[in-house]
């Protein structure tokens, strides 16, 4: 194991913020927190708002057309598929079925029985 949060499984990696108003939400925290917010360019030509702290990237803000703004963490998971099938044997919810982003990895989200979401992934691919 290397520490590393993106590749040591169940620890938190990253967390996307999303809303109707990305624009907004990344000025108010480049503000309040100091954060470096910088498009970066996707595999399918779309582009991904990278929080960076330091020089280590910690986030982003995904697109989303509508909705109250939120955070979504993401923990890293040695097998995406195996633990959504985990989660909803243990009463869980599978909100966005396990996806694989080209370049990026294997994610999925799900709410625990109380209905708190969390994001998996495993990253490559």
């Amino acid at each position: 194991m290397s520490g590393s949060p993106m590749e040591t499984h169940g620890m938190f990696s990253w967390c996307g913020h999303t809303s109707a108003a990305p624009d907004k939400a990344k000025a108010f925290y480049a503000s309040v927190l100091g954060w470096t917010i910088a498009d970066q360019e996707m595999g399918d030509g779309s582009k991904y708002s990278v929080i960076t702290v330091g020089e280590q990237p910690v986030g982003g803000f995904p697109t989303q057309p509508d909705g109250e703004g939120q955070w979504l963490p993401y923990v890293t998971v040695d097998d995406v598929d195996n633990r959504v099938a985990a989660a909803e044997k243990a009463g869980g919810k599978v909100i966005s079925p396990a996806v694989t982003v080209p370049g990026v990895g294997r994610m999925a989200t799900i709410a625990d029985p109380l209905g708190a979401k969390i994001a998996f992934i495993a990253y490559g691919g």
